[in-house]
């Protein structure tokens, strides 16, 4: 697969063309392609921090005019969703492919704001051209704002919202540093060249956040290491072994592990959640990053849990089970060895009776034997 491009500047990098990110015709980087079915170019595209690799087939027989339109048409089709699909999926969504009128493959940047886009790779010299392209000067948004503060206002947190916050403070140019780090900055006072040094103290907001995210940090590793019970504290990686008969045939143990299986304690240490320093905080791309670290983290503690909550639920289910095995055999043995009060407390006064009626009978024999005895006399 072969490509030109028109070219407006030589670049200094071999193989690799760049340029600023526009909606214009003059922000597109294009090739006009020529292969034939068995061949793929492939190559890398670059924008806004983010890389996709690219791979493109041909057409079957070239693209003469021996080859069907419908064939071309159809293989451009096809071209363009692959192509957008992989930038897509690498999060490339401020690029576009397409097909100029010409049949040039160009990748076009969606928004006016200046990136770079970069094409590199193994064939992207031969598709893109030797040196590379460069379209120029980014082209800029027309400002919304008519007064003159409110103009500074727009441009300096137009080009430098990362680093700074301007607003217009009744009428005056107020201007917050976001880095934590002092700034050093020039003002002409009276507009006739005369730069002013001037210097713009760190941002001590987010210098202290950094202060008690590592308090608070700190807190949490302590208040982790404090919660054992006789001894035993799973968050610092020890095994708890739960035993669940008399023949200790059935147990389980209970113990904090990663993803591998391997035991470890649960900190901030090993969660990758280390401490802050003021510079950490000076950009929202290093902030954003951080969360990043700080919800992987929480992922983490909360697959731990999850796992801690299963061996809960199976203690608590043999805990049951063993409290009704026990209720059981209670119950058992009190039928055996208890006997109900009111009925023994009856046949022992059936039998009180039976001996005193037999007393009385005996006696009443005996005196009747007596009184024979008396009339022979």
């Amino acid at each position: 697969m072969t490509g030109t491009v028109a070219q407006t500047a030589a670049n200094t990098t071999p193989g690799v063309t760049t340029v600023n990110g526009r909606t214009d015709t003059t922000g597109v980087v294009g090739a006009s392609v020529e292969a034939v079915a068995a061949e793929k170019a492939t190559f890398t595209v670059s924008y806004d921090g983010k890389t996709a690799d690219i791979s493109i087939g041909g057409v079957k027989g070239g693209v003469g005019s021996a080859v069907n339109a419908l064939d071309i048409k159809n293989w451009q089709d096809a071209t363009i969703t692959a192509v957008n699909a992989d930038l897509e999926a690498k999060g490339i969504t401020g690029v576009e492919a397409k097909f100029g009128a010409d049949g040039k493959f160009q990748l076009i940047a969606k928004t006016a704001e200046a990136k770079t886009l970069a094409v590199s790779g193994k064939d992207a010299v031969a598709l893109f051209g030797t040196n590379g392209v460069n379209t120029g000067v980014a082209e800029k948004s027309e400002l919304n704002s008519t007064k003159t503060v409110d103009k500074f206002v727009e441009l300096i947190n137009r080009d430098h919202g990362t680093k700074v916050r301007a607003s217009n403070d009744n009428g005056k140019l107020r201007i917050e540093n976001l880095s934590t780090q002092g700034l050093d900055v020039g003002i002409d006072l009276n507009g006739n060249d005369a730069v002013v040094a001037s210097k713009i103290e760190g941002n001590t907001v987010r210098a202290n956040l950094s202060k008690q995210f590592n308090e608070l940090r700190d807190q949490l590793d302590k208040l982790g290491d404090d919660a054992s019970f006789n001894g035993i504290n799973l968050l610092r990686g020890d095994k708890l072994k739960i035993t669940f008969n008399e023949s200790g045939t059935s147990s389980i143990d209970i113990q904090a592990k990663d993803a591998n299986g391997n035991v470890r304690g649960i900190n901030a240490s090993n969660l990758g959640v280390e401490s802050l320093i003021a510079e950490d905080l000076d950009t929202d791309e290093k902030i954003d990053a951080f969360l990043g670290k700080l919800s992987s983290a929480l992922t983490e503690l909360r697959s731990q849990a999850s796992a801690f909550g299963s061996n809960l639920s199976s203690v608590e289910n043999r805990q049951t089970f063993t409290k009704n095995m026990i209720n059981t055999l209670e119950t058992g043995a009190a039928n055996l060895t208890l006997a109900d009060t009111n009925e023994e407390a009856a046949n022992l006064l059936a039998l009180q009776t039976r001996q005193q009626l037999s007393s009385s009978a005996l006696s009443m024999a005996s005196q009747q034997d007596q009184a024979v005895l008396q009339l022979l006399r």
